[in-house]
């Protein structure tokens, strides 16, 4: 087997090993970034439409709550 680096200087040998060295500190960097990404759209506010279904809830639970004794004329009854 020919070794491929006998006619390169040690100078391009050590940034060729400067670079794999970046390349590999790359990785964890974008692992952070991305986590970080991730982070702050899983800790949203995700609690605004909650507000407006807990009142809808609430006026459902009072229309149920309503009793109607059956007395009224039907007339009345499909007008409310």
């Amino acid at each position: 087997m020919v070794n491929l680096l006998i006619g390169q200087s040690a100078a391009s040998v050590g940034r060729e090993v400067g670079m794999a060295a970046l390349a590999w500190l790359l990785i964890p960097v974008l692992a952070a970034f991305g986590a970080a990404i991730w982070g702050g759209w899983a800790a949203r506010n995700r609690t605004t439409g909650d507000v407006t279904e807990l009142a809808g809830y609430a006026r459902f639970r009072e229309a149920m709550e309503k009793s109607h004794s059956g007395s009224e004329p039907a007339e009345q009854i499909s007008n409310v």
